[in-house]
Parts: C-alpha cells; sequence; structure tokens
C-alpha cells in the first residue's frame, strides 16, 4: 500500500505540472482565488501554508478535503546541550542512571548513532460552518535506530545493532474556530486532541554488554505513541498582498495524565512563513520553526538499559529550523482542486537536553483534494 502511495504521488505530480503549465499565464482575480481559461475559479497555490505547517487554513460551509503526507526524518551523531559527542565520550562521561540495579553498569555502555523516521499521515477536513472546520489525522509510522554496544567496562566496541518499531500512530481531531477574515487578512483558533492510538509498548532485540542478545521494551523515542491523551491549543494567522503570502502559528501539545507510570514532555511549537506565487499554479516558501519540548515526567519500569535514550532526562529541548518548500495548484480540468507540496527543513541552532540524537534533515511531501 505504501509504494501505491508513492507512486500515485509521483504521478500525480507529472500530470499536475504539465497541466498546470497550459495556464501558467491565467489572470488573477482576487487575493485566494485565480481564474482560468474555462471560466472558473481555482484556489491559488499559495493560498495554503506550506506543508510542514497543519491546520493552516479554513474551509467554507460544505467543502471537504482529504490529504496525505509523508514525512522523512534523518537523526545521526549526539549532542549534549550545545556541543557534539562521540560515542566514546559518551561512555566516558555520562552516568547510567539505573546503577544499583543488578547487571547495571555505572556508566553508559550501548550509543544510538542513527535513526530514521518514516511517517505517512492521512488527514480529512470537513466545514460544517463558515466559521468552524473539523479535522481529522491518523498516521502509520516506521522507524529504525542503529546502536554500537560497548563492553562493560572498557572502550571495546563489541558489536551494532539495529531496533525496529512500526505501526499505527496517535489520532488527532482539531477544531478550526474563525475570529477573522476580510479576504486579505484572516485569524482562526486550532482547538483539538491527540488520542492514543499508537503503542507506547513496542519490543524488539538488543546486543548488551555482555554480548548476549535479549528482547526488552525499545526507549521512549522508539515507541509510536505518546499513551496519553494530549491537549492541542493553538492560533493562526495568515496574510496576502499581490504575489506575497505569509503566515504565523502557534501550536502546543500538552500532556493530560500519565500511561505506564509516565507523560511525554509538554511541546510548544511556533512557525513563520512567507511564500511568493511565481504563477497562479506554483508558489515558493520559506519558513522558520522553533519548537520547545520538556523533559519526561515519571518512568517507564520496563524501561531501563544502560543506553542515554532510556533515561526521562534525556529528552527535549529547544531547535530551530529554516525550512524550504513549494506549493502546486491545479487550475483546470481532472487536475482542478488537486494540489502537490514539497518542503525540506534544516537545523540552525539545537539546545538538547542530552545526550540525545540531533535530527539533520526532515522532509515532507503532500497531496490535498478540496471538493
Amino acid at each position: 500500500m505504501i509504494s501505491l502511495l508513492r507512486n500515485l504521488l509521483i504521478h500525480t505530480f507529472i500530470i499536475l505540472l504539465l497541466n498546470s503549465q497550459v495556464h501558467a499565464d491565467d489572470h488573477k482575480d482576487s487575493a485566494s482565488m485565480v481564474l482560468s481559461n474555462d471560466g472558473l475559479k481555482s484556489v491559488r497555490s499559495d493560498s495554503h501554508a506550506p506543508i510542514g505547517v497543519m491546520g493552516d487554513h479554513m474551509h467554507s460551509k460544505g467543502e471537504w478535503m482529504l490529504s496525505y503526507r509523508y514525512m522523512y526524518m534523518d537523526m545521526e551523531g549526539n549532542r549534549n546541550r550545545k556541543n557534539e559527542l562521540s560515542p566514546e565520550e559518551i561512555i566516558s562521561s555520562i552516568t547510567n542512571r539505573f546503577f544499583g540495579i543488578p547487571g547495571q553498569p555505572a556508566n553508559l555502555r550501548i550509543v544510538p548513532t542513527e535513526m530514521s523516521m518514516e511517517m505517512h499521515m492521512f488527514g480529512a477536513m470537513y466545514a460544517p460552518s463558515d466559521w468552524l472546520t473539523l479535522m481529522l489525522m491518523t498516521m502509520y509510522a516506521e522507524k529504525s535506530m542503529e546502536h554500537i554496544t560497548f563492553n562493560g567496562a572498557g572502550s571495546e566496541r563489541i558489536g551494532t545493532f539495529n531496533t525496529k518499531s512500526k505501526g499505527i500512530g496517535d489520532t488527532k481531531i482539531t477544531g478550526l474556530i474563525r475570529l477573522f477574515d476580510n479576504g486579505s487578512h484572516h485569524l482562526h483558533i486550532n482547538a483539538g486532541l491527540s488520542l492514543p492510538s499508537g503503542s507506547n509498548q513496542k519490543r524488539d532485540n538488543i546486543l548488551a554488554p555482555n554480548s548476549i542478545r535479549v528482547n526488552v521494551r525499545l526507549p521512549y523515542p522508539m515507541q509510536l505513541g505518546s499513551g496519553t491523551l494530549d491537549a492541542l491549543p493553538g492560533i493562526t494567522y495568515t496574510g496576502s498582498f499581490n504575489d506575497f503570502s505569509w503566515g504565523t502559528q502557534y501550536l502546543g501539545t500538552f500532556r493530560l495524565g500519565s500511561n505506564n507510570g509516565y507523560s511525554l514532555g509538554d511541546k510548544q511549537n511556533s512557525s513563520a512563513w512567507v511564500s511568493y506565487q511565481w504563477r497562479p499554479w506554483i508558489s515558493m516558501s520559506t519558513r522558520l520553526s522553533y519548537s520547545h519540548e520538556g523533559k519526561i515526567d515519571g518512568i517507564d519500569s520496563n524501561i531501563v538499559g544502560p543506553v542515554q535514550t532510556a533515561d526521562p532526562n534525556n529528552h527535549g529541548g529547544d531547535i530551530l529550523n529554516l525550512h524550504f518548500g513549494f506549493n502546486i495548484a491545479g487550475q483546470s480540468g481532472l487536475m482542478r482542486s488537486h494540489r502537490l507540496t514539497f518542503e525540506s527543513g534544516i537545523p540552525l541552532y539545537r539546545n538538547l537536553n542530552g545526550p540525545q540524537m540531533e535530527t539533520d534533515l526532515t522532509i515532507t511531501a503532500g497531496w490535498q483534494y478540496a471538493f
């Protein structure tokens, strides 16, 4: 199914690109609409925010939108606060918080070196009225993490291993409530809940410092869901003038309760972006995003080991990212109301509650269809 969706996205992109070029010189009708050669109005390519922004726009009464997003995240290397750390520095300088439990060494003995994550997000939006748009999003995630295992006391590398987890993630239900809209400026509230549909009890085999392969509950970053009901408050502003559009958004994630003895840290995310519409069918964007995430509160008694990812204190921090992207919107025929989007992001600043893995690259691509 995943390969079919990827192929569909690629083929739709080619068709949409060829179709849109035919109408590249269509007349502009307003800040958010264009008039195509067949006399029907189509949405401008920059009427939606970059694909990495969720819940950025609303719909007219009775309108639906279906969407698919593919997100890839690549992580390599480790960092404590602002400083990069080698695996050898981690095992020699970081204390194992589980020291004292039988079989647990005084220092960390297992170090993650690389992690990749793929997410397939499926969404639907419906507007029961002009002032309210409802949004539902679910996802399927695949995670993979590479590790180095050192011997029980020294700095000898005894081997490497990989852990994986995959499955359904948490489900988000959100209402977008319009506060103001005059055609050029728009403001709405984001009010949602994240339902704990993703597992936080995934297991896999690891290579222990005594050279034995054992099956354990995976550390927190490899789990698929928060395990808790989460509140998702936020506010979004967008504006446009001629060929430019812009926006800013704040979204929070606040954990309500705990599960398996812990709750993930609260998150606060802010974005600001500007887009330029080269033609009605294509726009380019740049975006700054800032995120702050707290440490894990509590501990899962089944997540124990001489690895940094098992320590609730080694999670969260502050990250500033720079993103570049484009939106392509079909203007006529079968491609009207379809849009394809892409955005990639790189870090500008990282201050992590480490040691923990550092994100080097994010890529998001998507398809949206309104009717």
